[in-house]
């Protein structure tokens, strides 16, 4: 798996963005419609989740969708994150690979019913940047940070947040992370999570049947 990410690090596709402001502490980007491949999973651990949705993903992008097409890796991978109700009670956290120009217009479907086609609307982030291996304290202390440092709490979902991430596990130096806190103007909850079943009748998995 590892060898195929690298072989296509250098020229991944990014989802496109304007940059309508700046401040010496985070960026602000308007990012236009596109489409994502996302699933969901429930865990304490961020690690643990974004693992385990990445593995579900990446065998999407592998062929395991209507079509056994082989879709190219993209970046950054992102995590909506709906935190639970404490430290020791599960959160939600919905990963999504970007789907390439050439898929955007009629994407594979997925065959995994755990797996969904979002569409993600227009969306005005606040965004800060950070290197290194980033771990599950680390993604809140950026984030409470990200948070103080825009001030007014008025203008952003404070309660949920993306996370992304750049970069393969075995790249050790010049890593880039980002926290994502999406401007009121526009709602993206919807998009990642309130829409998941939605998407799912509309890109419904094929059919199998086993002998």
């Amino acid at each position: 798996m590892f060898g195929f990410i690298k072989s296509a690090i250098k020229g991944l596709q990014k989802p496109e963005y304007d940059n309508v402001g700046n401040s010496d502490e985070y960026e602000e980007r308007r990012y236009k419609p596109a489409k994502w491949v996302s699933t969901t999973v429930n865990k304490i651990s961020a690690k643990e989740a974004t693992t385990e949705g990445f593995h579900r993903l990446f065998a999407f992008i592998s062929g395991e969708n209507d079509k056994s097409t082989k879709v190219d890796m993209t970046a950054p991978v992102t995590t909506w994150v709906d935190p639970g109700a404490g430290p020791n009670c599960e959160s939600s956290f919905t990963v999504s690979f970007y789907i390439p120009t050439e898929h955007q217009e009629d994407p594979p479907k997925p065959t995994n019913p755990l797996v969904f086609i979002e569409d993600r609307p227009e969306f005005t982030a606040y965004v800060t940047k950070f290197g290194g291996f980033a771990n599950d304290e680390m993604w809140v202390q950026k984030a409470v940070e990200l948070g103080n440092a825009i001030g007014d709490y008025s203008k952003f979902n404070d309660e949920q947040y993306y996370t992304a991430g750049y970069d393969p596990p075995f790249k050790p130096f010049g890593r880039t992370n980002e926290i994502w806190f999406v401007k009121n103007e526009t709602s993206l909850k919807g998009s990642s999570v309130d829409q998941k079943e939605e998407q799912k009748i509309q890109y419904s998995p094929v059919n199998v049947t086993t002998v």
